[in-house]
């Protein structure tokens, strides 16, 4: 069977690659070795760690913001085992989506491990050991990625787990060790902290989040500590023992002393690495970075010119919206038209609560580059909105160019960032400054009054409820 485009890999990248493939008219089969489309993102990554978030944030408010609010209701208990439950759920009507779209855009599916034969065919080798080759014009690789440990753990993935393990825990920890301060884990450190374990965060570096801008850094510490989760940064971690239901990791701190640290779960959330097991790469003469992820060009392709890759497994940020618009791209590459990305205006985002939401250059970064800016900053607290709310923690920074008054990076902290982050890079986008956000109405009460503010005081430095 011949296609013009197969895709390897069914995440956010692969499954919007095939299918904008088969919009522009292209022949399509997507190839995934497990029975559930969608990726890590849609199984056991973006999808099932919100569900989580949502319904741990839903018994947090209950025992401590609904009296406030003059909601009185009984000592709140909740069932774990429901809200694993929802969340496999959601990730069920979300996965089976998926194969819905397959089957609109006539994509045919193929379950299997997919590996190559040469550049231009695949072999799917079955569950149950009998295997198939197809021929593909153009391939693309997006096999997405796995998470990382340390050379001197052993992941058990009973005690000392991955993210993974962590969304399909039986129970709630009593005492949650969480190695590594970024976006995993202080997601998933904050839906069993809301749910009631003591959740004590273990960092390399200096500050949590540490690619993010350094005042978010801070002010998630801030807020985090205020909801109890404790951190240890500057922590290197030299051993991890599991001693039946406990697991002790020990590390040294900043002044080279060695520390303990007693849990009965530890979470090690060091990042992810590019995914290519199996896929025989060398058949097809795929090169691979010291790294071990696939190089590609600014075409997202691969030095065999008719294989492309996209998504975790290459350069870049691991974000799945990065390889959606990569998936496109390449899609869209290969019927001869001329998209773009701007990988400065992807948006980060760690969906705690508040959530943080950052794009374009951080303070340090403009820093670096030598780059003359301005700053302004608004927090939520002077907010109406806000206030009305309870959701007072955080803040807008919009940097601009001192000269031009073009803005260059925007950072929130605070309720709903996640979707307010994306008013300033469709701004950015279109090259806004900070005059073009201070002069256009926003609607009162909102959150994104913030970012008005904020960008006014960019602008000429006198935000007006400030």
């Amino acid at each position: 069977m011949k296609y013009d485009v197969i895709v390897i890999g069914s995440g956010p990248g692969g499954y919007i690659s095939a299918i904008r493939a088969a919009q522009l008219g292209s022949k399509v089969a997507i190839i995934e070795k497990y029975s559930t489309l969608g990726g890590t993102c849609l199984n056991v990554g973006c999808i099932p760690s919100k569900a989580l978030l949502d319904s741990s944030h839903h018994y947090y408010d209950a025992v401590h913001h609904f009296e406030e609010h003059g909601i009185s209701v009984e000592k709140p208990t909740f069932d774990f085992s429901k809200m694993v439950a929802r969340k496999a759920s959601v990730v069920e009507q979300t996965t089976g989506g998926i194969k819905y779209l397959m089957d609109k855009n006539n994509i045919e599916v193929f379950e299997g491990l997919g590996s190559f034969e040469d550049a231009t065919h695949v072999k799917i080798t079955k569950n149950d050991g009998s295997s198939e080759v197809i021929e593909g014009t153009n391939i693309i690789i997006a096999t997405g990625s796995k998470p990382s440990s340390l050379p001197f753990i052993s992941i058990d993935k009973e005690r000392i787990i991955t993210s993974t393990e962590a969304l399909k825990l039986k129970e709630v920890p009593k005492h949650l060790l969480v190695i590594g301060g970024g976006v995993i884990g202080l997601e998933l450190g904050s839906v069993y902290k809301r749910l009631g374990a003591d959740v004590t965060v273990i960092e390399y570096a200096p500050t949590i989040t540490p690619t993010m801008d350094k005042d978010v850094s801070k002010e998630l510490t801030k807020v985090l500590k205020k909801q109890g989760v404790k951190f240890n940064v500057s922590h290197g971690v030299t051993s991890v023992e599991r001693k039946g239901d406990e697991v002790v990791v020990k590390a040294t701190n900043k002044k080279g002393e060695e520390v303990e640290f007693n849990g009965d779960y530890c979470l090690v959330a060091v990042g992810r690495r590019a995914y290519t097991d199996g896929l025989a790469l060398e058949k097809a003469g795929v090169k691979v970075s010291e790294r071990g992820q696939v190089e590609v060009n600014d075409h997202l392709q691969t030095n065999v010119s008719n294989i492309y890759a996209i998504g975790d497994v290459v350069r870049g940020a691991m974000l799945a919206h990065k390889a959606e618009e990569e998936g496109v791209v390449v899609a869209e590459y290969l019927a001869g038209q001329k998209p773009h990305i701007d990988y400065n205006l992807i948006p980060g985002i760690v969906y705690t609560w508040p959530e943080v939401a950052a794009v374009g250059k951080t303070e340090q970064e403009l820093k670096d580059a030598g780059i003359d800016y301005k700053a302004g900053k608004f927090s939520m607290r002077a907010l109406g909105r806000s206030r009305a709310s309870g959701d007072l923690d955080g803040f807008v920074k919009v940097l601009a160019d001192k000269a031009t008054d073009e803005v260059l990076g925007v950072h929130i902290v605070g309720a709903r960032a996640a979707d307010l982050i994306m008013e300033m890079a469709v701004a950015m986008e279109f090259r806004a400054s900070a005059e073009d956000i201070a002069r256009i109405c926003h609607g009162h009460p909102t959150y994104s009054e913030a970012i008005k503010e904020a960008a006014k005081a960019a602008w000429d430095g006198k935000p007006l409820n400030a």
